[in-house]
């Protein structure tokens, strides 16, 4: 989850690094730091906190390493912020990921001085131990066999000027420049430097100085060639213009980002289609918002009249079930990167099985390890809360399913409309009522959120983009589950959001609506037509399964306005990170 970045070979190399954080900052912000090397030692800044505004003092250097830290072993303070130093003071290392053993292995370093809590520290002290009886390449390749677990490691030496990588899980993705070299957690980073880039794989090992690369496997230390990628993923950086957040941006973003994937070639869609159609069953898999996606996705298929299941990715391992009979699994991620999704890859590919990938990254590790991919083609999210891919992941399910259908024209016409009348709801009066409601609203501490069939996965995503940015605690429901317990947690005033779409839910989301009201819940309904139960009313058009897009980018709004109506910064929220790469 943490943000790392390395160069070396170009001048001012800490200035380089440091706004390569700041674009890896959504990665984690809980602190940071940057080492330079050169002249056979080293120098280190830390800070608490954001980068945002900082400034540096570092010397000049043509080599530096970076890192954006989101905590797990050890508080935010500045002895436990990367990067480490080890005992010589001649090696640095960042550490994205987490060594299960570090604790058995901290015990036989007892003559290393540690300065820190985390586990990071570890693994520096056991390379500088191996560096006193192999060289740079052999004592990284002998830690790295010791440790457990799902990691990203870089080491900067300042006696050779090098940077040296080594990775499993966590992704890590080297830059190529004519003049220099880089490295970094997110291709996104990169992308002002070079559009020439390696993908590390799982276990292996990459030494790279200003002139050269050298890739080997990290297991048994032999050169492997690299396979060169070039992607032109520049013109889809993320640019906030005349925007106060990036949320508020890529919330506006969603009507061309709709249409554009109405207009996609249905070529795209024929090999996923076909794997489909070939298999017995569907399951669909993926975490936080993705997994959302994915339950809206077995809704449809299940419609459609095809056998389909979604599962949270953390929970795929405990299912071995999952893995018998004539199975396609649907993978869905907007980083590409998520650990416990690419864990259940893993775990899915070596039963011989087939993996549908849908991803924003297309240079990510599902998009190489799926059979096929489907690309989402939202551009860069880089407020860390998702609400363009979220939508994104709708459309493209949507189109999936009347492809099975072969009714994909009628999909099309839906989402363009769809995108019409977003484009009317971002600058129209709905908008100003939104504002307004969350106005009203903002000082309660609960708010619930109440939807049937596909309108409950909208509502599981209203509910966390709430909680996830406006800090108000928020629960989602079946509407049918209120009188089996929650209904207790209604109080005189307690805002509950009705998404009552116009299908065979509407009657009985209706009566839930006047459950709630009749204890005193405050009742904003989001739905095709009004009705007298609900105390605020928010209309969206009718159109089939496609109307709850309209309800997702209702309630991103509203999420977004209470957020900044209560002093929060929405793209930044508090103890989260925008890729979560670690378990």
């Amino acid at each position: 989850m943490c943000g790392i970045f390395g160069v070396v070979g170009v001048k001012n190399a800490a200035k380089i690094v440091f706004n390569g954080l700041k674009k890896l900052e959504y990665r984690g912000y809980d602190s940071w730091g940057i080492t330079v090397g050169g002249n056979n030692s080293l120098a280190r800044e830390r800070q608490l906190g954001k980068i945002g505004s900082a400034k540096i003092n570092l010397p000049q250097s043509t080599i530096s390493l970076g890192h954006t830290r989101w905590a797990t072993h050890g508080k935010v303070t500045i002895s436990n912020t990367h990067p480490h130093l080890d005992c010589t003071g001649k090696l640095s290392l960042v550490h994205n990921g987490i060594i299960e053993n570090y604790q058995k292995l901290k015990q036989v370093l007892r003559s290393h001085q540690f300065h820190s809590e985390t586990d990071s520290e570890v693994a520096l002290h056991l390379i500088e131990e191996n560096l006193k009886t192999n060289s740079l390449k052999n004592a990284v390749q002998r830690t790295f066999r010791k440790l457990t677990g799902l990691n990203a490691f870089i080491l900067l030496s300042a006696q050779t000027e090098e940077l040296v990588a080594v990775k499993t899980g966590s992704p890590l993705i080297i830059g190529l420049s004519e003049e220099y070299n880089l490295i970094s957690s997110d291709v996104w980073a990169l992308t002002d430097h070079t559009d020439r880039l390696i993908y590390l794989e799982d276990n292996q090992m990459a030494s790279i100085t200003a002139k050269r690369v050298i890739v080997y496997d990290a297991l048994t230390g032999k050169k492997i060639k690299p396979k060169i990628s070039r992607l032109n993923l520049k013109s889809q950086t993320s640019r906030l213009g005349k925007f106060r957040h990036y949320t508020e941006k890529e919330i506006y973003d969603q009507p061309k980002l709709i249409r554009t994937l109405a207009e996609i070639d249905k070529k795209t869609f024929q090999p996923v289609v076909k794997t489909i159609k070939s298999a017995k069953q569907v399951c669909l898999v993926g975490c936080g918002t993705a997994y959302f996606a994915a339950l809206f996705g077995e809704y449809l298929l299940n419609q459609a009249g095809i056998e389909a299941e979604s599962i949270v990715a953390s929970e795929f391992n405990k299912n071995k079930a999952l893995l018998r009979g004539n199975k396609i699994y649907i993978m869905l991620s907007q980083s590409g990167e998520t650990i416990d999704v690419i864990e259940a890859v893993n775990l899915i590919k070596k039963h011989n099985l087939k993996v549908i990938g849908i991803t924003n990254n297309q240079g990510s590790t599902l998009s190489r390890l799926a059979d096929h991919t489907i690309q989402i083609q939202a551009g860069q999210e880089t407020a860390v809360a998702s609400t363009k891919a979220f939508s994104a992941k709708l459309s493209l399910l949507i189109l999936l399913e009347s492809m099975l259908k072969s009714k994909l024209s009628a999909s099309r016409q839906l989402l363009t409309k769809i995108s019409q009348f977003l484009d009317k709801l971002c600058l129209g009066d709905c908008r100003e009522q939104i504002k307004r409601l969350a106005s009203t609203i903002k000082h309660n501490n609960h708010l619930f959120v109440i939807g049937r069939l596909f309108s409950y996965p909208i509502a599981l995503e209203a509910a966390l983009k709430i909680k996830e940015i406006s800090y108000i605690h928020a629960e989602a429901l079946p509407g049918g589950e209120l009188k089996h317990g929650p209904i207790a947690l209604i109080e005189n005033k307690t805002p509950c959001l009705v998404l009552a779409p116009n299908d065979q839910t509407y009657t009985d989301q209706i009566s839930a609506a006047h459950e709630i009201k009749a204890r005193g819940g405050y009742i904003i309904g989001i739905s095709t037509k009004n009705n007298p139960v609900f105390d605020e009313y928010l209309q969206v058009p009718d159109l089939k399964q496609a109307t709850v897009i309209a309800m997702t980018v209702i309630t991103q709004l509203l999420a977004y306005d209470l957020a900044t109506a209560r002093g929060i910064n929405p793209d930044k929220p508090r103890n989260l990170a925008k890729s979560v790469t670690v378990k």
